[in-house]
């Protein structure tokens, strides 16, 4: 069956006094559990400073967690996340209304990242990301949604020859609860014993190199000092914004097919 070892750290970094990320999990107790629900990781980066990101992305934590483990066992997780994630966007969009001005600005980053028998699916929002750490190679599986990502996108940017402003790298094209409805980036992915999926928000990504994470990660033999090891390079080279790291390994995977809708196990 499926089995996977993971690790967690957040810290404020050097310069903040609060931390606006947020962390969390849902693990299954029993074999059966695994193959019903599997296993979700969920990392959030709150926006909006004393607009009260903490809240949103403490929101999006508590209420994708929640939610994730009432779920129909004969539901795709590929239908799941997204769902789910517009869930919590509606929460904090409300909520955001609710304290008038004071709330204009809250909103947050969320990217998810769900695993069950052999495969993961990842959704995101934001520029928090998701990397596949696979052989030595770190491979992102999500795109930021930022104002330079879009022209990067659009081809108005590249290289030297970039035409997004510099100030635009930080700024976001989509998070969740600044509007009423929001677009979901999803991706799936085969999955193999050996794997290791990277969950990190910008204050890790952006001073520390997919190359520098594979190094660090190794071979996922320890994955709480890998994680700590992390938090440590992107303090020392920055260390300007908060900084949280999720590490999921994955030990074994169940081969499975799918007839009428239903999984079966492939001996």
């Amino acid at each position: 069956m499926l089995d996977v070892a993971h690790a967690q750290l957040t810290d404020p970094g050097r310069v903040r006094d609060h931390n606006e990320d947020a962390l969390g999990c849902v693990l299954p107790q029993s074999p059966e559990e695994a193959r019903r629900q599997g296993w979700l990781f969920v990392l959030a980066d709150g926006v909006g400073g004393h607009d009260r990101g903490e809240v949103a992305s403490a929101l999006a934590v508590a209420g994708i967690t929640a939610d994730f483990q009432s779920q129909k066992r004969s539901e795709p997780l590929s239908a799941v996340l997204p769902r789910l994630v517009q869930v919590v966007n509606l929460k904090i969009y409300e909520e955001a209304m609710s304290l008038g001005a004071g709330g204009k600005s809250m909103a947050t980053t969320v990217v998810a990242c769900a695993l069950r028998f052999n495969q993961a699916v990842i959704a995101h929002v934001g520029d928090s990301r998701c990397y596949l750490i696979r052989k030595g190679q770190a491979e992102p599986l999500t795109r930021d949604h930022t104002i330079a990502g879009e022209y990067v996108r659009m081809g108005l940017a590249a290289g030297k020859d970039a035409v997004a402003p510099q100030a635009a790298s930080h700024v976001l094209s989509r998070a969740v609860g600044s509007q009423m409805f929001v677009q979901v980036d999803v991706c799936e992915l085969q999955i193999f014993a050996g794997d290791v999926l990277l969950l990190c928000s910008d204050g890790l990504h952006h001073s520390v190199s997919g190359a520098d994470m594979a190094g660090v990660v190794g071979d996922g033999s320890d994955l709480a000092g890998a994680a700590h090891k992390l938090v440590t390079l992107a303090r020392e080279r920055d260390g300007s914004d908060n900084i949280s790291v999720q590490l999921v390994q994955v030990r074994s995977v169940e081969r499975v097919g799918m007839f009428r809708g239903r999984h079966y196990k492939i001996r």
